[in-house]
């Protein structure tokens, strides 16, 4: 037998030794690429407190696996030039996997932050059951049947998933908690790809924070609005968990005195009247008192109006859907103009359906900021769109995974 190459050294759970501080230092050496394109053998020794041997020896190893590419010479102030090296992009991939009340997004991310191959909207209903379980497991493995990248170079797969979800356990408490193994082990067994698994909100986020609207904000804010409301938090520079990965249930704050009861069981949450699903409650209501709208052309009877079809309407300046998406708009910016308050945040990004609407939740969002949270403080946030919609959680899920996997054990 040869020496085993990188990805199964990756996947030995029993590795120890010698082979386990190189695996390291060679994880250490893609981490770095990843940061900054290229570098030296200089450089990567430097970084590393390692010895240009050593690290000359780790480096010929990938480059013999094609994980590396060696980009030649670069120019010198004197004596030899040095060779400079990067990671090559299809040194190996990561799938990542959106749920969504009524659709999946899934898609391919290289090495190199490119997405290779992405669907989205694939019809799906997402329900607490063992059949809606493997009906997602079954569309993960045809998206990867149907790749041209052999299965050896997927080094992991990402999926997000609403609710509760411990990402350092593998458990989600929201949905699918049938058995005493973690979700993501049920999903690896199924698909056959090593599986973590993030809450939505929170992957959306790292992917704007890394690939999408964000610059160089340090503390930002992402809101998800969507049937639910999510938050993702970036404290200088870092995604906040809390304790157990639960961090960011902004939807669950008691903001309402009503008798709504939200499907976390409590009443009054800020769900109940500021998020799709009570847009979606609220336009059906107005159309059994008579109201008059487009999405009637497509509906016989109001409970047939989905959360797509309000947003599309609202978009073709339906005066229903506008008025009561702003009115939406109007209650979530007084809930996050609380959060400004709280963190005093540079930056506030707006994802998730609802914010496809642009302008017309936006700006009585923004109004309601101004209204609510003190001046001092709101004057430092910037408030902005998602700039990658509903490719979002899909990279955030491939860069989480692409960073767990890099980060020493």
């Amino acid at each position: 037998m040869g020496q085993p190459t990188f990805f199964e050294e990756l996947n030995d759970e029993n590795i120890g030794g010698v082979a386990y501080k190189n695996l390291n230092l060679k994880k250490k050496i893609l981490a770095y690429f990843t940061q900054h394109n290229d570098a030296t053998i200089a450089d990567l020794a430097r970084e590393l407190n390692a010895s240009t041997p050593k690290v000359t020896h780790l480096l010929n190893d990938l480059l013999q696996e094609g994980l590396v590419n060696d980009y030649g010479k670069i120019d010198s102030t004197g004596g030899r030039k040095p060779n400079i090296y990067g990671i090559a992009p299809d040194a190996g991939f990561f799938v990542g996997v959106e749920v969504k009340k009524f659709h999946i997004n899934i898609g391919l991310l290289d090495f190199k932050r490119n997405l290779v191959k992405s669907m989205e909207k694939i019809p799906y209903e997402l329900q607490n059951t063992a059949a809606s379980l493997d009906e997602l497991c079954s569309i993960i493995s045809r998206f990867i049947d149907e790749l041209s990248v052999p299965r050896e170079k997927i080094m992991g797969m990402g999926v997000n998933l609403t609710g509760r979800i411990n990402y350092a356990t593998g458990y989600s408490y929201s949905f699918f908690h049938f058995n005493e193994e973690p979700l993501s082990k049920v999903i690896e067994s199924k698909v056959g790809i090593r599986t973590f698994l993030e809450n939505d909100s929170r992957a959306m986020a790292y992917g704007e924070f890394s690939s999408g609207t964000v610059n160089q904000e340090k503390n930002v804010l992402f809101i998800n609005l969507d049937h639910g409301i999510g938050l993702g938090i970036l404290i200088n520079g870092q995604l906040y968990y809390g304790k157990s990965g639960f961090a960011g249930e902004f939807g669950h704050i008691p903001f309402f005195n009503n008798e709504l009861i939200c499907h976390c069981g409590k009443k009054g949450c800020l769900e109940t009247e500021a998020s799709g699903q009570a847009l979606v409650r609220n336009f059906q209501a107005k159309l059994r008192e008579g109201f008059s709208t487009v999405v009637m052309r497509k509906h016989k009877q109001p409970d047939q109006v989905t959360l797509d079809d309000i947003i599309q309407a609202a978009n073709s300046d339906d005066t229903l859907a506008i008025e009561l998406v702003a009115e939406i708009g109007e209650k979530l910016g007084k809930g996050i103009a609380v959060l400004i308050n709280l963190f005093n945040p540079e930056l506030v990004i707006l994802g998730g359906s609802l914010s496809t609407t642009g302008d017309i939740i936006r700006l009585p969002i923004k109004s309601a900021i101004n209204k609510y949270s003190l001046s001092l403080v709101n004057n430092d946030t910037q408030l902005m769109l998602s700039r990658l919609g509903e490719k979002a959680g899909v990279i955030g899920a491939c860069l989480l995974v692409r960073n767990k996997l890099l980060s020493l054990a």
